[in-house]
């Protein structure tokens, strides 16, 4: 175990990584950030040692070696319980600690956004995910693999959709709609054929297909029919992803949270944000509704001081360091 008592909290998303140094009492004795954490890119082990260097700068913050009571580490792409071992074993090889912890990064944001691990997140990003968790330690979650998975939706699904129906109400397969103006006019171009043409040719990089999500909200919010059509899908997925965790927790008939965080949901488009409302009333009219503003290394933290059991106050001195 740690010679300290201290604890390590990591929350490593696709594109940046955040670690806390923590006192037992929920004190933050000191942090680094980094770049994303994607091991299905580069490996188990490259993706680690990228880790390894942002925790080395957090302890050497926190003036502290590297070794700690416990390491809770909320990482992306640790979709499955298979990933999340071969993950926790790399980080015990390291040898910062002889406990170890390893979630998918979904239940940083689920915990920063509760007073108690108790509740459902639903992360609407690049991509879509729902976990869930109660104090006895049960857990509801998804694949969230994709496609294959049977997940729709998140800032990537959504602008993909909203190509498709842009080019088939260009060329005539589909019904109008403002997208096939509105989606090339974001990169200066004047119709759907020459926006296909620079994004089959790379002219246009993959990456930035994500900035089409917001302007799909801003055609829905004037009314477009097609583009309504997609936001209320995107509700419609929400609301089922937490009706679904809810039950399996035996929450649905109790008030429970609902949290929802990532940057489609975060930036709350009232179209989007009216219809999980209406929705959620009918399928799981007992939850309340809450929006994560918080980052998500707080709830890594929170989640170290649950695992060590850590007094409640801790927990409330961790919250007021990320939130005042």
């Amino acid at each position: 175990m740690g010679v300290n008592g201290t604890l390590l909290a990591v929350d490593a998303g696709n594109s940046k990584t955040d670690v806390a140094v923590l006192a037992s009492d929920g004190t933050v004795l000191g942090s680094a950030r980094g770049g994303g954490f994607q091991p299905p890119l580069v490996g188990v082990a490259a993706a680690v040692d990228g880790l390894a260097e942002i925790v080395g700068r957090a302890a050497a913050d926190a003036g502290v070696p590297l070794s700690f009571a416990h390491v809770t580490a909320c990482l992306a792409n640790a979709d499955l319980p298979v990933e999340e071992a071969a993950l926790a074993e790399e980080l015990l090889g390291r040898g910062w600690s002889r406990s170890v912890r390893v979630h998918n990064d979904t239940f940083a944001i689920l915990r920063a956004g509760l007073d108690e691990p108790r509740g459902v997140a639903v992360v609407c990003g690049a991509g879509v995910n729902c976990v869930g968790m109660t104090p006895d330690g049960r857990t509801a979650r998804f694949p969230a693999i994709g496609k294959i998975s049977g997940d729709w939706g998140g800032g990537g699904g959504l602008s993909e959709e909203a190509l498709w129906f842009a080019a088939r109400a260009e060329d005539g397969r589909g019904e109008p709609t403002e997208l096939s103006r509105a989606l090339p006019a974001h990169f200066g171009l004047e119709s759907m054929y020459g926006l296909i043409e620079a994004l089959h040719l790379d002219r246009i990089p993959h990456a930035r297909r994500h900035e089409l999500a917001p302007v799909l909200f801003r055609v829905a919010a004037e009314g477009d029919p097609v583009a309504l059509s997609l936001v209320h899908r995107m509700a419609e997925e929400v609301v089922a992803l937490s009706a679904v965790a809810l039950g399996r927790l035996e929450l649905l008939d109790e008030e429970a949270p609902v949290v929802l965080g990532g940057s489609v949901l975060a930036a709350r488009h009232p179209q989007l944000e009216a219809r999980i409302r209406e929705l959620l009333a009918v399928r799981a009219p007992k939850a309340v509704l809450r929006f994560v503003t918080a980052p998500p290394v707080l709830g890594a933290g929170l989640l170290a001081l649950d695992e060590t059991g850590a007094a409640p106050e801790a927990a409330e001195r961790l919250r007021g360091r990320y939130t005042s």
